[in-house]
């Protein structure tokens, strides 16, 4: 016999999708606006500081607008029963393009520092320091837009399970990561230019810009690690949810047999369960054995007689 849950949807959009699209978008207006001004700026006064600072912040106005975008289709898209679990996985898939788009800028950073190092140019410090401190700002404002609530209410005592649509959202987190690393690249930016004016140190500049571009490209690593699993259905190692499905129903004399657990969504999990035992139970009273556990939002289950 098997079983699934009753007629229901198949919305499994994280539980803060409309806010963070809405912060998401409002942080795309910030970087544009800003990104328009210093192209403007820097055509205007003839300044290549500010048209680098300018186009260079064009590449992170476009992987946020895909990040905004995603959020959108996603919940326009949500009761679509062509998409057949839902669109949840969408901002995940924005993510993974969003994190080529960050270590294609990492590795832009690194080459023009390469390229500075063997052969300086000249820095005009006091109008880079101004566009460098603009631009902190700027980035400062929208991470703190970005920023990820973390209170997860919990449905039992496992510490790794939390409340449906509460977990990482990787969308939100790449929009998060290209504002971050904006905000380094300004920080390392205003040190440098304060050392080279002050103490003549203009091989800090491209020196600091080659370590921001290494820890850029190991942040865009992780971010396509953990969107490429979440679409190829891997479950990450120390996730419990498989070994607490497992305790809930391998009792009196139940066996599970088959066991497939993939995310549908921030913080939701589909699951199906085949199951073998001497003394089959109603489905019924396998799913009341896993009501405890919130992220498994899509169930089915089978059991069978057990061999003789």
């Amino acid at each position: 016999m098997t079983g699934t849950t009753a007629a229901h949807d198949h919305v499994f959009l994280g539980q803060n999708h409309a806010r963070n699209e809405r912060r998401t978008w409002l942080v795309v207006a910030l970087t544009a606006a800003m990104m328009v001004a210093e192209i403007t700026a820097g055509t205007i006064f003839g300044s290549m500081a500010l048209l680098a600072d300018g186009w260079h912040m064009s590449t992170h106005a476009l992987a946020l607008l895909v990040a905004a975008v995603a959020y959108r289709i996603a919940r326009n898209q949500a009761h679509n029963p062509r998409f057949t679990f839902g669109t949840g996985k969408f901002g995940d898939l924005a993510a993974f393009a969003s994190a080529i788009v960050l270590a294609l800028v990492a590795v832009q950073i690194g080459w023009e520092s390469l390229q500075r190092l063997w052969e300086p140019v000249p820095i005009r410090f006091d109008e880079a320091l101004i566009v460098a401190v603009i631009g902190l700002a700027v980035n400062l404002a929208s991470a703190w837009l970005l920023r990820e609530d973390h209170k997860h209410g919990h449905g039992h005592d496992h510490p790794v399970s939390a409340a449906p649509g509460a977990a990482r959202d990787n969308n939100l987190r790449a929009a998060y990561l290209h504002v971050l690393a904006d905000a380094m690249v300004s920080i390392t930016a205003i040190v440098a230019l304060v050392a080279g004016r002050s103490l003549g140190w203009v091989w800090l500049d491209p020196m600091i810009g080659i370590a921001g571009a290494l820890v850029i490209l190991q942040w865009s690593w992780g971010l396509m690690r953990d969107c490429g699993g979440v679409m190829l259905d891997y479950v990450p190692e120390g996730e419990e949810l498989p070994g607490e499905v497992r305790e809930a129903l391998e009792r009196d004399g139940d066996e599970i047999v088959d066991l497939h657990i993939w995310q549908l969504g921030p913080g939701y999990h589909g699951a199906i369960v085949s199951l073998v035992s001497s003394d089959p139970k109603p489905v019924a009273e396998y799913r009341a054995r896993l009501a405890g556990l919130d992220e498994l939002a899509h169930v089915t289950i089978e059991v069978r007689h057990r061999a003789a």
